[in-house]
């Protein structure tokens, strides 16, 4: 099988690395089938997409609407290498699947409207398919209601033309979406399990997805609930995708 990629952007080691694994086992997949690349450390290398199964990218606490000035240097390489990388995923419609951060990227590229409209704090949201994800290739056979993880500062305001809305939430209501076929983006985040949560609550203690001295209030929330079905997502991702 030719691996996954997955360009990360997490600087918090813990974090980074929690990711990673989480991908992995809920992708099914081996360290040598997920190759991952920090680009937060360093810049992006050249990727071959023909060596590739499919692009993943994961969360982390850039984000996409603040204006130019405020964001660091490292933040701006960033979002310059993702874009001419989705220059060619785009044009080729080749498989794609962004977490969280994801939305940003791949909504942003596409001439999505976000902004802090929707943020969601840290903790369980309830996600609703539309009818259209109740048909989606990723989506098919999933509840029409599930519990996943979230907690962003931005969100999806106005999606891009041609997007397809897959889910939505009470609070915020573009959840996922495709573009083109293979190209989806997820708001909530189907890596995390509860261990995970509460490792980036710890980790992000102090990053501004909840107020300082709540982190107890927002261990106890994540630990109301049982997130058993967005993992599902990335098995169907890896399974509709992964090529020889």
């Amino acid at each position: 099988m030719r691996p996954f990629l997955l360009l990360a952007t997490r600087a918090e080691d813990v974090a980074a690395d929690g990711e990673y694994a989480a991908f992995c086992r809920y992708g099914g997949l081996r360290p040598d089938q997920l190759h991952r690349v920090r680009l937060e450390s360093r810049p992006m290398p050249p990727v071959d997409l023909d060596a590739y199964s499919g692009i993943i990218v994961g969360g982390g606490p850039f984000s996409s609407s603040e204006p130019p000035e405020r964001k660091s240097p490292v933040q701006r390489r960033v979002e310059a290498e993702l874009s001419r990388l989705l220059d060619v995923i785009v044009e080729r419609d080749f498989p794609f699947l962004g977490a969280c951060y994801g939305v940003g990227t791949l909504g942003a590229h596409q001439g999505a409207v976000i902004d802090g409209t929707f943020g969601e704090p840290a903790g369980p949201v309830t996600i609703e398919l539309t009818p259209d994800g109740a048909t989606d290739p990723l989506l098919v056979g999933m509840p029409a209601r599930f519990e996943a993880y979230a907690g962003h500062k931005e969100a999806v305001r106005r999606l891009p033309d041609g997007a397809v809305l897959l889910a939505t939430s009470a609070a915020c209501p573009v959840q996922m979406f495709r573009m083109k076929e293979n190209l989806y983006a997820t708001q909530f985040h189907p890596e995390l399990d509860l261990e995970g949560v509460l490792q980036r609550i710890e980790v992000y203690r102090d990053f501004g997805y909840f107020p300082p001295g709540e982190g107890d209030a927002v261990e106890a929330r994540a630990r109301s609930v049982s997130v058993t079905e967005p993992f599902r997502i990335l098995k169907a991702f890896v399974a509709r995708y992964a090529r020889t």
